[in-house]
């Protein structure tokens, strides 16, 4: 589909005002606001994450602490750097408030509730992007896309998604990068993710996002 000035111009004052109104959000009681969103940039490809921690909230900045440094040192071999991944690529998440702590240690994972209630953000983002290439990072994420029973079975290769309104994208699903995880430090997560890295890497949406005009 080819996108004409007009479109494209409209399309981004809708993802403007999303955004706008996603900052006024305070459905669920028990996520600590605000909620973060990333830059409102109109791209071929879209990642997904899971949820804003403590640090996020504080910058309002999406992947912006330990976890964020891993996942932007697996996309800076890969043409882009953190600054320039931020400007290019719209970065969202299933909820954009941080669930608070688990009592058990960590974070608390959102419940099915919140994650229904924040349902509306990150599909509304997709409708206005209609990415090529989507980029769900970790189980919570990917599950939003697709049928997901253990990692080792999506990592490492490239998966359809259909869209309600009927359009298609590319799948390409990551592990997520928390310290507190392994799963990509060790095999076959190690192998695996490097698998999925370089199907990004080849991938036409991704090599557009690269020769974007700064």
């Amino acid at each position: 589909m080819v996108r004409t000035n007009t479109d494209t111009a409209s399309r981004q004052t809708a993802l403007n005002a999303l955004h706008a109104e996603l900052e006024t959000c305070r459905c669920c009681p028990k996520m600590i606001g605000p909620a973060v969103h990333s830059e409102s940039v109109l791209s071929p490809v879209m990642l997904i994450g899971q949820a804003p921690g403590t640090r996020e909230i504080a910058q309002l900045k999406p992947f912006c602490w330990t976890a964020g440094k891993t996942l932007f040192n697996w996309f800076a071999p890969l043409g882009l750097d953190e600054p320039t991944f931020r400007q290019r690529i719209l970065i969202s998440a299933v909820c954009r408030c941080f669930p608070g702590k688990n009592p058990k240690g960590g974070d608390r994972v959102p419940d099915r509730d919140e994650i229904a209630r924040c349902e509306r953000w990150w599909r509304g983002e997709l409708e206005l992007l209609q990415p090529r290439l989507l980029l769900p990072v970790g189980k919570l994420a990917i599950a939003q896309l697709l049928p997901v029973a253990r990692l080792d079975a999506v990592i490492g290769r490239q998966l359809s998604y259909r869209a309600p309104a009927g359009w298609e994208a590319d799948v390409i699903p990551l592990p997520h990068p928390s310290g507190a995880s392994t799963w990509f430090k060790m095999e076959p997560g190690r192998t695996l993710l490097a698998q999925a890295l370089a199907l990004i890497a080849a991938h036409p949406a991704w090599q557009s996002v690269l020769n974007a005009a700064d």
